[in-house]
């Protein structure tokens, strides 16, 4: 399995990661006054109507900020450079997996923040995607390593409510089951190439992976089994958006 290049990856981030208008609403409305984005990457789904701080570990990334995005700091939500209550809410979207130490940067948020907005996937979903049960079984692998379960996310951030995040067919931000609808945008590898999962697999997996589907979809096959997919405007495959309030008590330990 490979490491993550985070410079190719910030290549197509502002081609294939924009965000989407029905994600962004369920985040921003989760959101208080002054906010620091955490993991922020490119800048997807930071509110333009209130103070914003991004912090990111990859100078590639912020490089590749888009215009009008908030001012970026390059660190790690291990060790954020703030002070403790320094800002209302803290945001962390589709990010958590890539820390080093997700206690650590968890345990961050609660401490510079007052409330905590984080979005994340639950691993249990990990086979309920039709891409990862019938073609690439090693992305279920990569999800069970990246991704903490959800209960333990929600009590390192003090608890809070969780939200199911539907995913639109024509999803804008493409993750990785962003294109459940729409098949043939995986064999585009500049879609792949926004896909941090694909980044962590061997060739030879891919070309497996993309052999296989591109059969089933010149046959037929895959719609054959698939029918169903055209119905659905929106599938729940896992996305969960979790939200500590003010006040809730954060349990995991914050840095000495």
């Amino acid at each position: 399995m490979s490491s993550i290049d985070y410079g190719l990856l910030a290549a197509q981030y502002s081609v294939v990661r924009r965000p989407d208008i029905r994600i962004g609403r369920a985040v921003i409305e989760a959101l208080a006054r002054s906010v620091v984005n955490v993991g922020a990457g490119t800048g997807s789904y930071e509110p333009s109507d209130r103070p914003v701080v991004a912090v990111e570990p990859s100078a590639a990334m912020i490089a590749t900020r888009r215009s009008g995005t908030a001012p970026a700091i390059q660190g790690r939500a291990e060790s954020l450079p703030f002070t403790d209550g320094a800002f209302d809410a803290a945001m962390a979207i589709l990010t958590v997996h890539h820390w080093q130490d997700q206690a650590r940067g968890l345990a961050e948020l609660c401490r510079v923040a007052r409330r905590r907005v984080v979005l994340t996937f639950d691993p249990d979903f990990s086979d309920a995607f039709w891409l990862v049960r019938d073609y690439l079984p090693e992305s279920a692998e990569i999800d069970r390593t990246w991704f903490r379960p959800i209960r333990e996310v929600v009590e390192a951030i003090g608890g809070g409510e969780t939200r199911v995040v539907p995913i639109p067919h024509d999803c804008t931000d493409g993750f990785l089951c962003a294109y459940w609808r729409r098949p043939e945008a995986y064999l585009d590898p500049r879609v792949r190439a926004g896909i941090s999962t694909f980044a962590r697999l061997d060739a030879t997996v891919v070309a497996r992976t993309l052999g296989a589907l591109e059969r089933d979809l010149d046959s037929g096959a895959f719609w054959d089994r698939h029918a169903d997919l055209v119905e659905r405007d929106a599938v729940d495959l896992g996305y969960r958006l979790i939200v500590a309030g003010t006040g809730a008590r954060c349990d995991g330990t914050p840095p000495q």
